[in-house]
């Protein structure tokens, strides 16, 4: 996959970071008013199991009526981990009906290098696929010391 040519997104300052829960479309749209230089939208620890699948199309409708960039933001979005059954569809629904107006996709719990590459496999699929211009940037939360 590192063989593709893509253009990465411009770097944004990143003074303040806010974490704002998939579920809660109020505090989305109060985290696009903030001060936050950047926003990550949170599928993963700030959502309920039964709220997962709304989170993420609340995610996806969010990512796609707002523009972030306008406001100054730099958007991501932190998908479930590697070993949960959500994780899948975080990565292709989010990326397939928005991924172009993504920045980075935080992947959480990486445990070793190949849990990166896998995520980075497919969002780099769906790109090619999509036909996207600028790639999605990974950010990894490494979380448990080895």
């Amino acid at each position: 996959m590192s063989h593709t040519v893509n253009h990465l997104r411009k770097l944004r300052l990143q003074r303040s970071e806010l974490a704002v829960p998939g579920s809660s479309p109020e505090m989305i749209d109060k985290a696009a008013n903030s001060a936050a230089d950047f926003v990550f939208l949170d599928i993963e620890d700030a959502v309920a199991p039964p709220d997962k699948e709304r989170a993420r199309k609340n995610i996806i409708q969010a990512l796609n009526d707002i523009d972030w960039h306008a406001k100054g933001k730099t958007v991501s979005v932190r998908i479930n981990g590697l070993d949960t059954h959500y994780m899948y569809r975080d990565v292709v629904d989010v990326m397939e009906q928005a991924g172009d107006r993504l920045d980075t996709i935080l992947v959480p719990k990486v445990g070793v290098p190949a849990d990166l590459y896998m995520v980075e496999a497919m969002v780099n699929q769906i790109e090619m696929a999509r036909g996207y211009k600028t790639r999605v940037g990974l950010e990894a939360l490494i979380e448990t010391a080895l």
